[in-house]
């Protein structure tokens, strides 16, 4: 059976999430739904990550096997097709053939993610369920200092869900860099793989930095506490995009 790898958009705001699931609309099913509806299969598409509800993507890449040799724009533009005729908040931006043993989640070699912040006075609109908004000033050039304490291989338990369901909580972080814009904040990680919640954890954290209220020391410390309580708020996740995968 041909293998395609798909690279996905979407806006996360009114999913459950990546991952199927019983308690409502899921960007997975939403793309085999689309899948059934064009081809009449049953596929399972496996994904990169699994975002959390709220958080939206750039660059989630998918696979999935398929009876017949579909000419990958072909295929693109009829997946795209039922999407739209849904009404799906999904977008499949490229399709691609791919060799029998790629898979989207095993073969990544690192995963790039940003945050989002709008440190401003004024509430979002536009932005509204597409950045954090913070009302008070930050400093983005604190936060990025101490965002590198963070870089490296670690013990990361403080800054993962009570609920994450990975084996150890021991990950190399490549990249934590923190810019501005204007009103825009920007943090960017990239890993081979993340922890459940890690990057909002480390968002809400360089947060506290940005008010002034935590240091470079601080973080160094909850990093040490190996504590989850020891951890900032847990940022939301409208704030959250999952960029591109590397392979």
């Amino acid at each position: 059976m041909p293998r395609f790898r798909l690279t996905v958009e979407y806006d996360g705001t009114d999913y459950v999430g990546w991952q199927r699931q019983t308690n409502g609309a899921s960007v997975q099913g939403a793309i085999e739904a689309a899948v059934l509806a064009l081809t009449g299969e049953t596929v399972s598409l496996r994904g990169a990550g699994r975002t959390d509800s709220g958080v939206h993507a750039l660059g989630q890449v998918a696979h999935l096997d398929l009876s017949r040799a579909w000419k990958p724009e072909t295929l693109r533009n009829a997946l795209n097709a039922h999407l739209m005729q849904a009404g799906e908040r999904v977008a499949i931006v490229d399709a691609a053939e791919a060799a029998p043993d790629f898979d989207a989640r095993f073969s990544a070699l690192r995963r790039h993610y940003l945050y989002r912040i709008l440190s401003r006075p004024a509430p979002l609109t536009v932005e509204r369920d597409r950045a954090w908004w913070v009302a008070q000033p930050m400093d983005a050039e604190a936060m990025h200092a101490a965002a590198q304490v963070l870089v490296g291989h670690h013990d990361f338990t403080t800054f993962r869900s009570a609920h994450c369901q990975a084996a150890s909580p021991v990950r190399t972080l490549d990249r934590l860099d923190v810019g501005r814009s204007g009103d825009l904040i920007e943090i960017r990680a990239s890993a081979q793989s993340f922890l459940h919640n890690q990057i909002r954890s480390f968002a809400g954290t360089l947060k506290l930095v940005g008010q002034g209220k935590w240091t470079a020391d601080d973080v160094r410390a909850a990093l040490a506490a190996r504590d989850r309580k020891a951890c900032g708020p847990v940022a939301p996740p409208c704030g959250l995009y999952f960029l591109q995968v590397d392979y």
